[in-house]
């Protein structure tokens, strides 16, 4: 199985002059070793998100979050779909998330002083599950809480059509920084493709998030993830995509967050339209009718340029067979 191995996954941009790292044709499984995002930096609680400390922090913007890419698939050219259909996520031994002054919504916040007069990491153990792996082990936040992991990719998509956009606060129809729990084995996401080849990127795997990722980092972890691609030719979508086994998500990224929630809804509304036969009248009323209608914020935290991202699922069922 071709490989692209952690010491490969620097990248910081996605960036369609970037030469491919690796060439696969569809249907080709591949493995991609991936980074934290502090890029191996926190081990401990005594690894404070300081920035005069950490290595890329007199960069602007700082040289974090790295990804790796791109793959090049062959067959594919501006106009299609890339199919990424992601197999497998297996996280390592730890995770972590730090906060402190200057970052996430408290920060600056006199009332809550405990978080932003200093800078705190806590380190979370990750212990196996049944299968002997992490597969289906357990983060333990503490010794009192404790929870499955939960991993998926929080960074991911496509080389940009004319701009570079760094994988730190770059976003937009064709992935970047949007830290989707959707975006997770068992399920597929669909980018339109702007460059031969398609210049597939991720990083950023989380070993669990809640939604929002309130504080600006979730448990952040490095992993190895088995994913493989296809296409739909001549045909691509207006925003990113996600198909889940039970589900469809419609997804947008836009400040304030009701825009990004009114256009994912209208996202998911045209994909009605478009693939599945219903009309506009029936598409309107039945988001606003269903009660298994979901609208997902999965990031909604202020930091550097990031829009809030916004995810409408519908559950399969209601589709016609």
């Amino acid at each position: 199985m071709k490989k692209i191995s952690r010491e490969q996954a620097r990248k910081f941009a996605f960036n369609a002059n970037d030469a491919p790292l690796l060439r696969v044709k569809p249907g080709e499984e591949i493995e991609i070793e991936t980074w934290d995002a502090g890029s191996g930096f926190f081990k401990t609680s005594a690894d404070k998100a300081i920035p005069g400390s950490r290595p890329g922090f007199d960069k602007v913007p700082p040289l974090a979050n790295p990804i790796a890419g791109p793959v090049f698939i062959e067959g594919a050219q501006r106009g299609d779909t890339l199919v990424a259909r992601i197999h497998e996520i297996m996280v390592e031994k730890d995770s972590w998330v730090a906060v402190g002054p200057r970052r996430g919504p408290l920060g600056d916040s006199v009332r809550w002083a405990g978080v932003s007069q200093e800078y705190t990491t806590k380190v979370f153990k990750h212990t196996p599950g049944p299968s002997g792996t992490n597969r289906d082990g357990t983060l333990h936040f503490s010794d009192a809480i404790s929870w499955p992991i939960t991993p998926f990719i929080g960074t991911l998509g496509v080389a940009p059509d004319r701009e570079v956009t760094t994988s730190i606060d770059g976003q937009g129809d064709w992935g970047g920084n949007l830290d989707i729990r959707h975006c997770c084995p068992g399920n597929v996401v669909h980018f339109p493709v702007y460059h031969e080849g398609g210049l597939f990127y991720l990083g950023d795997v989380h070993a669990s998030q809640g939604d929002t990722e309130f504080t600006g980092t979730a448990a952040e972890t490095q992993s190895t993830v088995r994913i493989s691609f296809e296409l739909i030719k001549g045909k691509r979508p207006p925003w990113m995509r996600i198909l889940t086994p039970t589900s469809l998500v419609a997804v947008h990224a836009y400040r304030p967050l009701e825009e990004a929630v009114t256009q994912a809804t209208l996202f998911l509304m045209e994909w009605l339209v478009a693939d599945f036969g219903f009309s506009q009248v029936d598409a309107y009323c039945l988001v606003s009718t269903c009660p298994d209608f979901r609208i997902n914020v999965y990031q909604m935290c202020k930091i550097g340029k990031l829009s809030y991202v916004a995810g409408a699922e519908l559950p399969r069922r209601y589709l016609p067979t």
